[in-house]
């Protein structure tokens, strides 16, 4: 290798060079302003043409010696090195990555070209230093449709996950959906979209009980996920009826004594006989076996239990009851009830899960949501020390909101002024910032600060309110009312009420927003206490009383002086086109 001076015109590209996408307008700037100023630090590596031509091909530094042109550069210094067997493109692939992270498409093109030149994905990792997992993930692209490419290539990647979906669908519905969901020019693509649309059912190979036989017979092919985790069967499969099939037959072929196939309901649960009761405990020989496939096509078993055939009382061997008409009153067995009290616990169970399940993933619009929480808080489990007016307890003082929103029929018919002020009336109920049992926290004062209600707070220049403040307070609130401070407090108190007789006056400790301290721990103490709860479910009963807690909380709270808190009536001069509080 050696170095030397030329025309940086006289060099030429290497048309196997890994880097093709462009780079960015910003760090050609910076690169040009940087040849300007000091030139080129670092030499261009180039070979002599292996055609038996009289020039150099650039193997590295393409980018240096295009800007050492826009900058004016009549020579540059180069390392002239001998030409490689592979055109430079392991060199290339090497000198690019150390430098400036290729992005996926161009490490994929690079990639491709080297297995193409006999190298293995083996020696690309070692030679590259990247996992072979990763290699191999690289490589997915090749399934990836070329305009695709042309989108990621410009630095709009999808997600690991998406890219996932994308690489695992055909060439042809890759095109329909892109055709679909192509984005304009200058935007960037809605992968979410494109991999929704591409989304197929998987059914994994772990979850599968029947053998290479079955898979075979059924014509079930299995797919590799690399994007699964390491330690992981990832196989899958998208013939979900061929997967469903084998998994039946497999069923079959292997019922135990008294065992049978059953449906699922719609919440996945098996169908069990009628007057079948669910065994939860150990099984005894007596019992039946229920065999069916979950949701995801899983092989599960459950054992249930059938009611014994009562005989009547006085019945010989031969069935033949005896003892007359006394013994007819007898045989007539003792009614059982539809549902035990256990049933009913059962049931109460799944409904609780399924309502929580569709509160979390179905689609509920916005008004009904509002009732629904109106109507949460009328329930007999919940219990609210408001620091509103009334004499309520219980859900009564929730439930005058709640009845406002059902037609005369017992059907939720409202609009949505109704709505607004329900929700606005249980609000009230529900938020306080008074001491006491009613105290809602932390809660009522980040509320207080979403809303505005700062513009509602009162005028606090009263002598009854600056009583509570000290020495420094005053003097704090003359210098931020421009009033020259007295030598005595008594007089620096009245002259600051008169000052504030003519003007609104809050105190910074009487507003809303907390300290942004006191926010981030309040935030950090619920985390807390939402993973020491989830630790502690199963521990035997070393939690303690949550009564107690609130109450030392209370305790504690009275024991600051806290001004912000004072009660007081809001003022007369806040005008509103609709009053809700008013309707409430």
């Amino acid at each position: 290798m050696q170095i030397m001076k030329v025309d940086p015109r006289a060099l030429k590209e290497n048309p196997d060079r890994m880097r093709q996408s462009k780079s960015s307008p910003q760090a050609d700037a910076l690169m040009l302003a940087t040849i300007k100023a000091v030139g080129i630090v670092q030499p261009p590596v180039v070979a002599p043409e292996a055609d038996g031509g009289n020039g150099y091909i650039i193997d590295a530094g393409h980018r240096r010696v295009r800007l050492a042109i826009a900058a004016g550069l009549e020579e540059i210094e180069i390392l002239v090195a001998d030409a490689a067997n592979d055109n430079g493109a392991m060199r290339s692939m090497v000198e690019n990555s150390v430098r400036e992270p290729l992005n996926p498409v161009d490490q994929w093109r690079g990639i491709e070209r080297l297995v193409a030149l006999g190298w293995t994905e083996e020696a690309i990792a070692v030679a590259l230093a990247l996992p072979v997992r990763q290699i191999r993930k690289l490589r997915l692209l090749a399934n990836v449709l070329p305009a695709m490419l042309e989108q990621m290539s410009l630095g709009d990647m999808p997600s690991e996950q998406q890219l996932r979906v994308i690489a695992a669908s055909g060439q042809v519905d890759q095109k329909e959906v892109w055709k679909a969901h192509k984005p304009k020019k200058g935007d960037t693509a809605s992968w979410w979209q494109v991999a929704n649309a591409l989304t197929r059912k998987r059914m994994y190979a772990k979850d599968a009980s029947f053998g290479d036989d079955l898979a075979q017979a059924y014509g079930i092919e299995w797919v590799e996920d690399l994007f699964a985790p390491a330690d992981q069967d990832g196989r899958y499969t998208t013939n979900v009826e061929g997967f469903l099939g084998a998994q039946h037959e497999w069923m079959t072929s292997n019922l135990p004594k008294k065992g049978g196939i059953v449906d699922v309901n719609s919440w996945g649960q098996p169908e069990l006989p009628k007057k079948a009761s669910q065994v939860y405990g150990k099984p005894s020989k007596a019992d039946h076996v229920a065999m069916y496939l979950d949701r995801d096509g899983k092989v599960q078993t459950v054992h249930y239990r059938m009611p014994e055939t009562a005989k009547p009382k006085g019945a010989g061997v031969d069935g033949v009851v005896a003892g007359g008409a006394d013994a007819d009153a007898t045989a007539s067995p003792k009614a059982r009830p539809d549902v035990t009290q256990k049933g009913h616990e059962m049931i109460g169970d799944y409904r609780t899960d399924a309502l929580h399940d569709a509160l979390g993933r179905a689609p509920i619009e916005d008004d009904m949501l509002m009732a629904l929480m109106v109507l949460a808080f009328a329930g007999q489990n919940v219990r609210v020390d408001s620091g509103a007016d009334g004499t309520f307890y219980g859900g009564k003082r929730f439930s005058r909101h709640a009845v406002g929103l059902f037609d005369e029929n017992g059907k939720l018919a409202f609009d949505l002024d109704t709505l607004r002020v329900a929700v606005r009336s249980v609000l009230i109920d529900v938020l306080s910032c008074r001491r006491g049992m009613s105290n809602s926290g932390m809660i009522a004062r980040i509320a207080g600060d979403a809303i505005g209600a700062d513009e509602f707070l009162p005028n606090m220049g009263s002598e009854d309110f600056l009583l509570c403040l000290s020495r420094q307070a005053l003097e704090a609130s003359c210098a931020e009312a421009s009033v020259q401070p007295r030598p005595k407090v008594r007089e620096t108190r009245a002259a600051l009420v008169e000052h504030f007789a003519s003007e609104h006056f809050v105190h910074p400790s009487g507003r809303f927003a907390p300290p942004a301290d006191e926010l981030l721990d309040w935030i950090r103490a619920g985390v807390a206490t939402d993973i020491s709860g989830r630790g502690s479910q199963d521990d035997d009963g070393d939690a303690g009383d949550p009564g107690e807690e609130q109450e030392a909380r209370v305790e504690e709270e009275a024991d600051q002086d806290d001004p912000r808190d004072t009660d007081a009536e809001a003022e007369d001069g806040h005008d509103q086109d609709f009053d809700h509080r008013a309707a409430a």
